[in-house]
């Protein structure tokens, strides 16, 4: 199994920044598929698959970076269509602070190319979970370790996007922990303003 770099060759002349999150997110998912493929030969079977979406719908605290939030405001704005799009427009516009993640339609994950680092390394081995459970609080045993190294290189690649793009002051700001400070909990964000973004975009087009 490999893992392939998304492309949207188009809209990335278009966005500068897209190539940059679209790289970092090769290197995150290199490294998810490294530490399922390690932890697999230890005898552990993974318990994730397509379909479910109970961790999307148990956790309150899934971190954000500004430069996530941009791709899936335009992903959203410009690749997602149909039924779901309507849906997923409501889903928005109704969102308060203590609801689940908004981008679960139909059990589906809609911005799931572009969705954050913290969602692309949650991954749990053992049985799947019940319905409603947590596992980072009731098994954080089964929970795949997280795949520091990887992020952390994409971390850097995301950096000059923050105006950071000298490489000591690269390292000054992944080795002191400060990009983490600039994390968001995806729940607290203003979800109807990406609404109401996504139906300007609907009467331009």
């Amino acid at each position: 199994m490999k893992v392939k770099r998304l492309s949207f060759s188009s809209d990335e002349k278009v966005h500068p920044w897209l190539s940059m999150l679209l790289d970092a997110y090769y290197i995150v998912d290199k490294g998810v598929l490294n530490s399922i493929e390690h932890e697999q030969k230890q005898g552990r079977k993974l318990a994730c698959k397509e379909g479910c979406s109970n961790c999307c719908r148990t956790h309150k605290d899934i971190p954000v970076y500004p430069l996530e939030l941009v791709g899936i405001s335009w992903y959203a704005s410009e690749k997602i269509s149909g039924a779901e799009r309507e849906m997923l427009k409501k889903q928005l516009k109704n969102h308060k602070g203590n609801d689940p993640c908004p981008f679960i339609v139909k059990g589906a994950c809609m911005v799931h190319p572009v969705r954050p680092i913290a969602c692309r390394q949650f991954n749990v081995f053992g049985i799947p979970c019940k319905e409603g459970e947590d596992p980072y609080y009731t098994r954080h045993e089964d929970l795949m370790p997280p795949v520091k190294k990887h992020v952390d290189r994409a971390f850097f690649i995301m950096l000059p996007f923050y105006g950071v793009e000298k490489k000591s002051e690269q390292i000054k700001v992944i080795d002191s922990g400060s990009m983490h400070k600039m994390a968001r909990k995806m729940q607290d964000c203003n979800w109807t303003s990406l609404a109401d973004k996504m139906e300007n975009f609907d009467k331009k087009s």
